[in-house]
């Protein structure tokens, strides 16, 4: 099977230099040559895990990028105003857009997952990030006001119920949010499942991923000195958090945030990495992140969101998960699959973390796609 493999030339480097005798050798060998497998893979993977087609026999591709009609600020504290757009068909059935993070912000790709002729697409910056005020705040910032946040934008929008789409943190907030609101919710699309739990914080901020992306490791861990380096996520709070010392809280928030922006993507992003050198995505990104994993989310136990997965079991949705996501390891998909059998379960066999790799985009646009069919059968609500 192995023969007449093409490695690309820093993958050829990575073998040499023996980086794949680590512990996770396998996964990290077979993420290497993911792309030189791709024919053996349809023969692999089961059924409902092969990849999404169009009628050409190609992947699906993003929508056509399109610009927002409406766009606005709702104010939900006496602190906090929230940003948020809509595009697509004023008349169209409504999905939420729930970015990841927490601090990420939106982007104008994200708009790009829905078919603009059927949906009416809304995208909303939760506190604190992207073009929501005040920056960066972590002043009553926590799950249950962004929960909140959502029905006072779905009762201002006038919705009676949305498909509701979120990627990392993103597919965190989404569980949450039909998890209190099962009754506002048609369907779910979840990329990349994070549930905030102590053991996936560990794995990517303090011992896992390091052993797959040493390079981009060692800045990250090299900012905090030798004696606190047994806890860094605390390491980097003590930092991330001094409004004393604006200096030293940047430079955190860059090291935090580029080792985030090298591992989202199973080959290397310069979008992903150029995004991360802002300093007021990183200050806003690291932060908020930081606040919500000292905090484990705020939920009342570890385990919150797989204990409550039985509210959702009459709710339509699809999980999509990377094979080879390193931010949000596979074992989390997993898990939550295994609690909640109903929901469909798509595994992009050549893909990391991000919502921007060529397979997982084409399966979440083919997930919208489907849920377009479950509105013309009626099996979906309607906006009032």
């Amino acid at each position: 099977m192995f023969a007449n493999i093409k490695l690309e030339s820093w993958q050829q480097s990575w073998l040499r230099k023996g980086f794949l005798g680590v512990g996770l050798a396998a996964a990290g060998a077979a993420a290497l040559i993911a792309g030189a497998l791709k024919a053996d893979a349809a023969e692999c993977e089961p059924a409902n895990q092969a990849e999404p087609q169009a009628e050409g026999g190609e992947r699906r591709q993003l929508y056509p990028p399109t610009e927002p009609h409406t766009s606005g600020y709702l104010q939900v504290s006496d602190l906090h105003k929230i940003y948020w757009e809509e595009c697509g068909n004023p008349d169209g059935q409504p999905v939420v857009f729930l970015h990841g993070g927490p601090g990420a912000g939106t982007a104008p790709v994200n708009r790009r997952f829905f078919d603009p002729e059927f949906y009416r697409i809304i995208l909303v910056d939760q506190r604190g990030a992207g073009k929501s005020i005040p920056h960066a705040s972590l002043v009553d910032n926590t799950t249950w006001h962004l929960v909140e946040d959502l029905e006072k934008l779905r009762k201002i929008l006038k919705f009676d119920k949305w498909l509701v789409f979120g990627g990392s943190w993103g597919s965190t907030l989404s569980l949450a949010y039909a998890q209190t609101h099962p009754e506002r919710v048609v369907g779910l699309v979840l990329r990349g499942i994070f549930m905030i739990r102590k053991h996936e914080i560990n794995w990517f901020y303090q011992r896992g991923a390091d052993h797959i992306f040493p390079d981009a490791w060692e800045p990250y861990r090299d900012f905090i000195p030798p004696d606190e380096r047994s806890g860094l996520v605390a390491a980097y709070h003590r930092r991330l958090m001094n409004d004393k010392d604006p200096e030293t809280q940047i430079a955190a928030a860059r090291a935090w945030t580029a080792w985030e922006m090298s591992t989202a993507y199973l080959r290397p992003s310069q979008e992903s990495k150029e995004r991360g050198e802002d300093d007021k995505f990183a200050l806003a990104f690291a932060r908020i992140e930081n606040h919500y994993f000292v905090n484990g989310g705020f939920f009342p136990s570890d385990s919150w969101l797989l204990d409550n997965v039985g509210k959702l079991r009459h709710i339509p949705a699809v999980i999509v998960q990377g094979r080879y996501d390193v931010v949000c390891p596979m074992t989390s998909a997993w898990d939550l699959h295994r609690a909640w059998p109903d929901a469909e379960f798509k595994v992009v066999p050549d893909a990391g973390h991000s919502a921007n790799e060529a397979g997982i985009g084409a399966e979440l646009v083919a997930a919208t796609e489907r849920f377009k069919r479950l509105y013309a059968d009626g099996k979906a609500g309607k906006s009032s």
